[in-house]
């Protein structure tokens, strides 16, 4: 019998571990009880700062090093869950599982982004030439007036097979129904994966 899905998750910019459990309390009841969600805070970079990195993306590699860090001291993480900046970074790290050699980040099968968005600078693009192939969902608010769902369905165009979720609500993680789509989600996931060991 596999172990229970580790999945790593990634706050908002100014958020914390904890205010990112309270955030995503609906969608976590939801998900199948062998799922195991890690919260971490952001290396802060300041007193009284949670952000993963600054305007134009100063602190990237910094951070990218420190997750890096982190998930190869510990036991494996099956994927990452990234909300805001979060899955922003989350999008960065699993370009970087694909582009990267020798892998600055231990591997991992999925990635989960609410309200993300890419990076347009150029250092990145490279990270980003090729579509990237690790399953992935995108969770979008179509009222979403801090990331707006143009900028998040950038970030799903990243991948090659990405299932996008659409919600009628804002800059938030949702319950219901795109609750019930993430744990079918992780499901199917733990199902190949168990069937692949």
């Amino acid at each position: 019998m596999m172990s229970a899905l580790r999945i790593l998750c990634l706050h908002g910019y100014h958020g914390n571990a904890e205010v990112l459990r309270r955030q995503m309390a609906p969608l976590a009841s939801a998900l199948p009880s062998d799922v195991e969600l890690v919260f971490v805070d952001a290396p802060s970079l300041s007193v009284r700062d949670f952000g993963w990195w600054h305007e134009g993306f100063s602190g990237w590699e910094r951070t990218r090093d420190w997750v890096g860090a982190l998930m190869s001291s510990g036991p494996p993480f099956d994927g990452i869950f990234g909300f805001s900046q979060g899955a922003a970074l989350t999008g960065l790290l699993a370009a970087v599982r694909e582009s990267e050699h020798p892998r600055p980040v231990a591997d991992f099968g999925f990635a989960i982004m609410v309200g993300g968005f890419t990076s347009n600078l150029p250092q990145h693009a490279r990270l980003f030439q090729h579509k990237l192939r690790i399953p992935s969902v995108h969770i979008i608010g179509r009222g979403d007036v801090i990331v707006p769902k143009r900028d998040s369905l950038l970030l799903a165009d990243r991948f090659t097979d990405p299932l996008v979720i659409e919600h009628a609500g804002g800059h938030v993680i949702p319950g219901g129904a795109v609750a019930t789509r993430t744990a079918q989600f992780l499901s199917e996931y733990a199902r190949t994966a168990r069937k692949a060991s």
